[in-house]
């Protein structure tokens, strides 16, 4: 029981940190167009962080992950784009299937 300030101060300073940003996307959020130029380079930006995640996942991975070979990394993404496009993008569909297909390769290399 001594050491669980430090959990607490992490919960409030967790909080805090992505709360406030929260409400202003909410407050700011409402006076947007739906086309307007900050909303497509906050769209953007947002894709771009997804995509540099993805790849940094692919390419650097770590753990057990690390151990399987990049061409099955690779391949679970563009069988998980293509299922995501063929389900007219359905981003569960698309990431069921990458998962599906690294663990069908993972386990068909004996992990």
């Amino acid at each position: 029981m001594d050491g669980w300030w430090a959990y607490v101060f992490i919960a409030i300073a967790g909080w805090l940190a992505t709360d406030v940003w929260r409400w202003l996307g909410v407050l700011a959020g409402e006076r947007l167009r739906e086309e307007s130029e900050a909303l497509n380079w906050v769209r953007a930006v947002a894709t771009a962080l997804v995509a540099a995640v993805i790849a940094k996942l692919v390419l650097y991975p770590t753990g057990v992950l690390a151990q399987s070979p990049l061409w099955l990394r690779l391949g679970a993404v563009v069988l998980g784009a293509i299922a995501f496009f063929l389900a007219r993008q359905k981003p569960a569909i698309g990431i069921a299937t990458a998962i599906a297909t690294l663990a069908a390769g993972l386990w068909w290399l004996g992990f």
